[in-house]
């Protein structure tokens, strides 16, 4: 898994202006329309059992549970017309819906 420098701008600036540290939790629940649905939040701890990506400077945590659905991804932020969010870019992914949010496998 890898954190874009997108990504990681974002979580600099959040915590910028937070004026704390933030790390980006990264998840898949089960739900959505195409199965399955990424949960992000922000937070300023991890978990002992968390996957830990980083990228200048900044963190992304995967519980143990979401690794092997999210296995060779790039977890990127966006800013386009239709808004600006947090994404995955995931090869796992046999069809996603139209927002991006929920996957199938």
């Amino acid at each position: 898994m890898v954190l874009a420098a997108s990504a990681a701008k974002r979580l600099a600036r959040l915590g910028a202006a937070e004026g704390k540290a933030l790390m980006l939790r990264v998840a898949v629940d089960g739900g959505g329309c195409s199965g399955f649905q990424y949960r992000f939040d922000l937070v300023e701890t991890a978990e002992d059992d968390d996957l830990r990506i980083e990228a200048d400077g900044q963190t992304a945590l995967v519980d143990p549970v979401s690794i092997p659905f999210l296995k060779g991804s790039e977890i990127a932020y966006v800013d386009e017309l239709a808004g600006a969010q947090f994404v995955v870019k995931n090869p796992n992914a046999a069809s996603s819906c139209g927002c991006g949010v929920s996957f199938s496998i």
